[in-house]
């Protein structure tokens, strides 16, 4: 019966109708989880993450390359200058002297120019296949996990961050909207004071005075409602925003008497490892290491063998021939640059060791510090609960005195306000006990 009520009171309050969508803390969790912009990158960066490991790992595989050249130039390629004279023998030129007039025999005396390759195709292929890198493959694939595991951190504190603001908002409105029922209870209230005072007045046993301060308490009330009104609004907007909901006039479904469960006080120490923070932080330690083993690896010789077929039609004949080789790189006049960039990479590893130390404390003092508020807002919560309780009373009271006229109107409105104001501050303490749970919960890695 209580929960059907609040609904009502709920869609009443936010000016919506029948038709309304109604969303539970969990529905909206996961409609945001889904939905918002955040958690679309986070899972896009794990997908960029991926293609970067995969990229890595065809380095295992041979570098294969291919050429291709056709030429066709003015003159040849290749040029050489013949002297016949020089190609004849006495004997032979005796004989030619017999046959040949002296005139054609001269000739043999000028030199003669040949120019070859003028034109021709010229192809092959080659496989490479690296025997021995320095390391640089195989930490690099690592280092590419690395990385993809990184980008999956991410996302879980992309996930813990989207629904942390996200319940938030979702509380704020429930409390906007259990404000709204205490202002509805208010206005009641004052109407059956305003009631008993005007007719006190028109009986001659009060004075005007009264019913003009319940009036201007009744102003201010009303313009808390509108307050209130444009809060949940303004909230409704941000929240079906930040989860992607369509349609912005939805209400909220929850029990406002419900018993909120505080979980159990954890192993700080042992839940540190079990924290996305610490694990990534983690990561970045063993990234710094890889990346120091990567620039010694730069250092070292490289060993590679590989096999090619080549194709040309330079001479007269076409040629073709297929062939084996082994290389060996070794990058001497590198090494003094490269101690100096070895020795700023062990550095970085040092640094980032050191960084996970120092970290890992902060983290363990931000979940001792998110358990103390989660006490804090329980006792916050408890003491609320007692002050309406005496509120309630001290109102009670408050009004028969005026009706024994044996207190002021201002007593009795300052008791309806302190009132209000207990019951306000219940609901904000209610919020924000669940608030702190969540931050707790996450802060902890559950």
């Amino acid at each position: 019966m209580k929960r059907t009520l609040f609904l009502i009171t709920v869609m009443v309050c936010c000016g919506g109708l029948s038709a309304q969508q109604t969303y539970s803390l969990e529905q909206i969790l996961d409609s945001a989880l889904h939905n918002n912009i955040a958690m679309r990158n986070a899972r896009q960066e794990i997908d960029a993450a991926q293609q970067q490991r995969k990229e890595a790992f065809t380095k295992y595989f041979p570098n294969v390359s291919a050429t291709g050249l056709w030429f066709n130039a003015n003159k040849g390629t290749a040029e050489k200058t013949l002297y016949p004279s020089e190609m004849i023998s006495p004997e032979m030129g005796a004989g030619l002297a017999q046959m040949f007039p002296a005139e054609a025999l001269a000739a043999l005396q000028n030199p003669v120019s040949l120019s070859l390759m003028k034109h021709g195709t010229v192809a092959g292929i080659t496989a490479m296949q690296p025997v021995f890198a320095g390391g640089l493959i195989v930490n690099g694939n690592r280092l590419a996990k690395v990385g993809e595991d990184v980008s999956r951190l991410q996302l879980q504190l992309s996930e813990n961050e989207v629904e942390k603001i996200a319940e938030q908002y979702f509380w704020q409105i429930v409390s906007l909207q259990e404000k709204m029922k205490t202002v509805a209870a208010v206005e009641t209230m004052l109407a059956d004071i305003h009631k008993d005072v005007d007719a006190a007045v028109s009986a001659g046993i009060a004075l005007r005075n009264d019913l003009l301060q319940v009036q201007l308490r009744q102003n201010e009330v009303e313009s808390q409602r509108l307050k209130l009104q444009n809060g949940i609004s303004i909230v409704r907007l941000l929240l079906a925003q930040y989860c992607g909901l369509r349609d912005t006039s939805f209400t909220l479904s929850h029990h406002a008497d419900a018993v909120i469960p505080v979980p159990l006080k954890q192993d700080h120490q042992q839940a540190l490892f079990s924290t996305s923070e610490y694990q990534l932080l983690g990561k970045q330690v063993e990234a710094a290491n890889l990346q120091r083993k990567m620039e010694i690896g730069k250092n070292l010789p490289t060993v590679a063998v590989g096999v090619g077929y080549n194709y040309h039609t330079l001479l007269e004949n076409d040629h073709s021939f297929a062939m084996l080789f082994a290389t060996v790189s070794v990058p001497i006049s590198d090494w003094w640059g490269g101690s100096h960039a070895i020795k700023r990479k062990k550095i970085a590893y040092q640094q980032a060791q050191d960084q996970l130390a120092d970290n890992a404390q902060l983290l363990t003092i931000r979940m001792q510090n998110a358990w103390n508020s989660v006490v804090e807002a329980r006792q916050q919560l408890d003491i609320a609960q007692r002050s309406i309780e005496q509120s309630e009373e001290n109102l009670r009271l408050h009004r028969d005195y005026y009706r024994a006229g044996t207190c002021k109107m201002s007593d009795l409105l300052e008791a309806q306000l302190l009132y209000q104001q207990s019951c306000d501050k219940h609901t904000d303490a209610y919020a924000d006990l669940q608030n702190k749970i969540l931050e707790y919960k996450q802060s902890t890695g559950q």
